[in-house]
């Protein structure tokens, strides 16, 4: 099955190029269309691709996955450890964006960011079905916020398309890490085979966020940027540190102390985002910083 993906030099570009391409069509508002046939046919071979592509990810962190503790109190241990050695985690990323990008380096960084964002509340809304009544309701408190507590305003999503309606129109296509980010958020929460997984990488994104976005706020307003702009940055740095608190103790506990087996599951979710967001990053540095990056991929050979 894990043969079915090209490899990277054979065009894992347009692998993810066309799975975004699928993941519009599935889930964008439609009309019923004459050609249903044609469009289920590739959705079903797209399908098939993202489950291998999903199941790659799984085979490869198999022997992280082993030592995940099954109890709710062990498994929220190792959870919050990845805040400090979780893949991505104190990327040179973000200082250098707080503290050098220019604007057009930002505004770059923040085309690829939109590129890949496959829209958490949408997430959220897919990933509590049939869920039991306390992760549910957690789930609909997290939803909630999301959509601005019932005003447009408040939204988060409308919030980012307001940053990125400030920045200047680009051609440029988003890189394939970027896509696949938000390929495997979406393969996640639209096949109830990874419901666990896709709770888990939701959880992971609440965790580790709000650092980045502080550093993310800071460049913007260094680099003149106002705060309507920014807002979604600056709400991100400090609500998602108390969702993250919530989403543990309402969603994570009680889903692992009801069966202890889902934790293995959980902790792929988490893992397989926080991986998507090192190729993401580790592509940033390369394009933004090709003399710091290249010192970090020896340094990382090296260790």
């Amino acid at each position: 099955m894990l043969s079915t993906i090209p490899s990277a030099s054979s065009g894992v570009e347009a692998l993810h190029r066309r799975l975004a391409s699928s993941h519009h069509l599935r889930l964008a508002p439609s009309t019923a269309s004459a050609e249903f046939e044609q469009n289920l046919k590739e959705e079903v071979l797209c399908r098939r691709l993202e489950r291998t592509l999903v199941e790659r990810e799984r085979y490869a962190l198999a022997p992280q996955i082993r030592r995940v503790p099954r109890d709710a109190e062990g498994f929220l241990a190792w959870l919050e450890e990845l805040k400090q050695t979780g893949p991505g985690q104190g990327d040179p990323l973000f200082p250098w964006l707080a503290e050098q990008a220019s604007y057009e380096e930002m505004c770059w960084f923040l085309h690829q960011e939109m590129a890949g964002e496959a829209g958490f509340e949408d997430l959220v809304a897919l990933a509590q079905l049939k869920l039991p009544a306390r992760p549910k309701l957690e789930l609909a408190r997290n939803y909630w916020d999301e959509m601005g507590q019932g005003h447009e305003g408040g939204m988060h999503g409308p919030m980012l398309a307001r940053l990125g309606a400030a920045l200047p129109p680009t051609q440029e296509p988003p890189c394939w890490e970027t896509l696949a980010l938000g390929n495997l958020m979406v393969a996640l929460a639209t096949n109830r085979a990874y419901a666990y997984q896709s709770i888990g990488a939701l959880g992971a994104i609440e965790l580790t966020a709000p650092g980045r976005a502080e550093l993310v706020n800071a460049g913007l307003k260094r680099l003149g940027f106002d705060g309507a702009v920014r807002r979604y940055y600056a709400l991100h740095a400090t609500l998602d540190v108390r969702h993250s608190q919530t989403w543990n103790r309402e969603v994570f506990v009680p889903l692992v102390e009801a069966s202890p087996d889902v934790a293995p599951l959980l902790a792929e979710g988490a893992l397989i985002r926080l991986r998507a967001g090192l190729r993401c990053f580790e592509r940033y540095r390369a394009e933004l910083m090709p003399c710091d990056s290249g010192l970090m991929r020896v340094a990382n050979s090296a260790g």
